[in-house]
């Protein structure tokens, strides 16, 4: 890949026709036109965060460099930013008056009320560009060695540089557009960062059958132009997911693997009133130690309370409650193991230790028993694993 190094280039030229999209929050064009802030392969705008953006403009006003940029050459006669657009995104929507720093006396100041010296030195600032060329491929491998202030691409923003096209332009304006009205339906759902393609992730995953075939989707679609398909099965789950619930309460709920579920469950019929009552019970219940597994265990009959991680008797329950059973054992001549003493085996009467015997809830917690002490008895293992298994 051929590079041209190009110091002659100011802040002030690359804010000659600064366009940033505030619906989609990302930079578009500089350069008076001439310069693609962010082609589809780049991730989204992230530094719009009152630090990290303010942050490059503070580094301006100080006199310090920016640091390396690399622009590629585009048809047409543009650039497009390889390595950079969080930063020329920062100062060009500082310059433009999005956003305000503060001074030494700590009032805020925009751009225009900034003295004149102080908005010169950040124009004026010489930036260090490398301009390169080469093939596509050439290009999108040197992109996803990209490292920017720390914060590394993320997989779905390498996979989107990769598979860069107009499916990907069409699923990103979706499923990675923080105003869209998307976020405030699916948002008890739907987990992570939704600039860092976090929900575009999880759309694909659905649609392609799993993460670890994303690229192999984007691939097989990336030079088409219609994402109903996609869409379609997205709302489809989030819509069964979301008919579940009189009440949604993003505990249970948010993250969740929508898709999965979907596929096992959305042709069985549920009460949105019952299954809100038991989601939200189970919620309040404090044996409950996985809010996550919920859901699902109420999609399945509640028959697996693994998916609950059920809270276990402290250790200190269970040492007051073996010496208790074992003291009366003796005192009776059976085994302190409840069952085995109401055997006709050769246990019947046996004293098991402490390391042999584990607590189990007397009143079953699938049927309302509490996990307290007095609903603690000890047993065999033995018995114990038959119990569980019944």
């Amino acid at each position: 890949m051929k590079t041209t190094l190009h110091t002659e280039i100011t802040v002030a030229d690359v804010c000659k026709g600064f366009v940033y999209n505030e619906y989609e929050g990302k930079g578009l064009f500089g350069l008076d036109g001439r310069l693609v802030i962010q082609p589809e392969y780049q991730r989204n705008y992230i530094y719009a965060d009152g630090k990290r953006d303010v942050a490059v403009v503070e580094s301006l006003l100080k006199g310090y460099p920016l640091g390396l940029l690399y622009f590629v050459e585009a048809p047409g006669g543009r650039w497009e930013v390889l390595d950079g657009q969080q930063r020329i995104t920062s100062f060009g929507r500082f310059v433009t008056g999005k956003f305000a720093v503060r001074d030494a006396n700590g009032m805020e100041q925009y751009f225009s009320g900034l003295a004149e010296d102080l908005r010169r030195r950040i124009l004026e600032a010489p930036l260090t560009i490398y301009v390169c060329e080469g093939d596509e491929s050439e290009i999108k491998e040197w992109f996803r060695t990209i490292n920017i202030a720390g914060v590394p691409l993320v997989q779905q923003e390498l996979l989107n540089a990769v598979y860069s096209g107009p499916f990907v332009t069409a699923a990103k304006e979706v499923f990675s557009n923080s105003a869209s009205s998307l976020v405030q339906k699916r948002g008890d759902f739907l987990a992570g960062d939704v600039k860092r393609q976090a929900w575009l992730e999880t759309a694909l995953a659905w649609a392609a059958g799993g993460r670890e075939k994303i690229g192999e989707y984007l691939g097989k679609h990336r030079f088409e132009n219609d994402i109903s398909a996609l869409r379609t099965y997205f709302d489809s789950v989030l819509d069964w997911a979301d008919g579940l619930f009189e009440r949604v309460d993003p505990r249970a709920t948010k993250g969740l693997d929508w898709a999965r579920l979907y596929e096992a469950h959305h042709r069985k019929p549920y009460s949105p009133k019952a299954f809100t009552d038991k989601v939200e019970a189970l919620l309040d219940d404090p044996c409950v130690q996985d809010a996550r597994g919920i859901v699902e265990y109420v999609l399945g009959g509640c028959a697996d309370p693994r998916l609950l991680n059920v809270r276990v008797f402290p250790e200190a329950v269970k040492k007051r409650v073996y010496a208790a059973q074992t003291a009366t054992a003796k005192s009776k001549g059976v085994s302190n193991c409840p069952l085995c003493a109401i055997g006709h085996d050769a246990n019947k009467a046996k004293i098991w230790p402490l390391a042999e015997m584990d607590a189990d809830h007397v009143a079953a917690w699938s049927k309302g028993g509490t996990t307290d002490e007095a609903n603690c008895q000890m047993l065999c293992r033995t018995h114990n694993r038959a119990k569980g298994n019944r």
